[in-house]
């Protein structure tokens, strides 16, 4: 089974990357709010199997939704809002990493429009 990465290019899904995400928004929270491992097995198990009925390739932005839902659907909210601010942090340093990308084109004249 393959996802379809942020850049277009296609990788194989790997079960073991959903499992170390939620493992450290989970490490991140208070002991009294932390999932079991083998809670976190079960959501990676159930975004693996959801993804296989897709039919298709699922973009990781699509696979990230589906953990969110999964660990709130565990009733681990503290470790859904620890994921959630981590994946919103990223995409700000992605955004961030974007714009000087764009500068640096800028200054080298390298801008073709």
């Amino acid at each position: 089974m393959k996802i379809i990465k942020r850049n277009g290019a296609e990788e194989n899904f790997d079960i073991s990357k959903i499992i170390m995400a939620v493992t450290k928004a989970n490490a991140a929270v208070e002991e009294c709010d932390r999932m079991t491992p083998r809670q976190i097995q079960r959501i990676a198990e159930s975004v693996e199997l959801a993804c296989q009925e897709l039919g298709r390739s699922a973009a990781v932005e699509e696979i990230q939704d589906m953990v969110e839902k999964q660990i709130m659907a565990h009733g681990a909210f503290e470790v859904a809002k620890a994921y959630i601010t981590y994946r919103y942090t990223r995409s700000l340093v992605r955004r961030a990493n974007t714009t000087d990308d764009r500068i640096l084109s800028l200054i080298e004249c390298n801008n073709e429009e």
